[in-house]
């Protein structure tokens, strides 16, 4: 199984702070309020559970998995 990678297009992302309320695990807010991925979350073998619900939870898609090849 390949590593999956949690991104956020900094372009895109609005703030509106779901990712970082459905998986406060995995993302933060920075102090201008955009989605980071927190340190050590970046990529695994087998995301944390919530992290595919906070891709469907952002309003503006700016949060993806990509499997890393």
């Amino acid at each position: 199984m390949s590593p999956v990678k949690i991104e956020v297009d900094v372009e895109r992302c609005v703030g509106a702070g779901m990712c970082a309320l459905t998986a406060p695990a995995v993302f933060t807010q920075d102090d201008d309020g955009f989605s980071v991925v927190l340190t050590g979350q970046e990529a695994s073998d087998e995301p944390h559970p919530l992290v595919r619900d906070a891709v469907r939870a952002c309003p503006v898609s700016a949060v993806s998995l990509r499997t890393e090849e």
